[in-house]
C-alpha cells in the first residue's frame, strides 16, 4: 500500500508514547487471544496483522455486542474476554478529537461505515513501524488499543493473565 506523504507527517507529528497496562480482548469459539485479524479490520487493512483489545471491560464486551449484532442470525458461540498485560514501546495516540482531526478523520467516522480512512490510518501507523494505535471506542465510551503484533520490540508483551467465560452456549443435544 502506498500512503501520501501528507498522512505520514501527521502520525509521525500525532502524540506518542510508551504504553504499560492491562487491556480486555473478547474473542469468539476457540480463537485464543494472541490470534490476530488478518482479514482486515477499522484500524487494519487486509494482509497487516493486528490484535483489537480495550482499556476497559466493559467496552471490551460492548465492541463484542456490537459484532454480534451484525450477524442476520445470532450465533450461539463461545465469549471469553481475557485480561492481558501489554506493554508496547511506540504507541501512536489518536484518542481525541483533535488528534483524529490531524490524520483527516472525525469521532463520527469512526462509527460509521466505509472504514477505508480509518484502515488507511491504520496500516499507515503500521507501516511506520509503531506497535500500537490508541483510538476511541465506536460502540462506548472509552478507548481501544490496537496492537500491531508485527511489529511489537522484543521488549514488547502480550500475556494473558486471566480468562473468563462470559458466555458458553447450551450443549447440543
Amino acid at each position: 500500500m502506498v500512503f501520501a506523504p501528507d498522512l505520514l507527517d501527521a502520525i509521525e507529528r500525532a502524540p506518542g508514547r510508551r504504553l504499560e497496562t492491562v487491556v480486555w480482548r473478547h474473542t469468539f469459539g476457540s480463537n485464543p487471544p494472541e490470534q490476530a485479524n488478518t482479514g482486515g479490520a477499522r484500524w487494519n487493512p487486509p494482509g497487516v496483522d493486528a490484535l483489537y483489545a480495550s482499556l476497559e471491560r466493559r467496552v471490551a464486551i460492548a465492541e463484542g455486542d456490537y459484532r454480534l449484532s451484525l450477524e442476520p442470525l445470532r450465533p450461539s458461540v463461545r465469549r471469553s474476554l481475557h485480561q492481558v498485560s501489554l506493554r508496547l514501546e511506540s504507541v501512536i495516540d489518536l484518542s481525541t478529537p483533535e488528534t483524529l482531526a490531524s490524520v483527516g478523520l472525525a469521532e463520527q467516522d469512526i462509527a460509521d461505515l466505509p472504514i477505508g480512512r480509518s484502515q488507511e490510518v491504520g496500516g499507515a501507523v503500521e507501516w511506520l513501524q509503531h506497535d500500537g494505535l490508541l483510538v476511541p471506542s465506536a460502540r462506548a465510551n472509552g478507548l481501544n488499543i490496537v496492537v500491531f503484533p508485527t511489529q511489537m520490540q522484543s521488549s514488547g508483551r502480550f500475556e494473558v493473565i486471566t480468562t473468563e467465560i462470559i458466555f458458553e452456549p447450551p450443549p447440543r443435544k
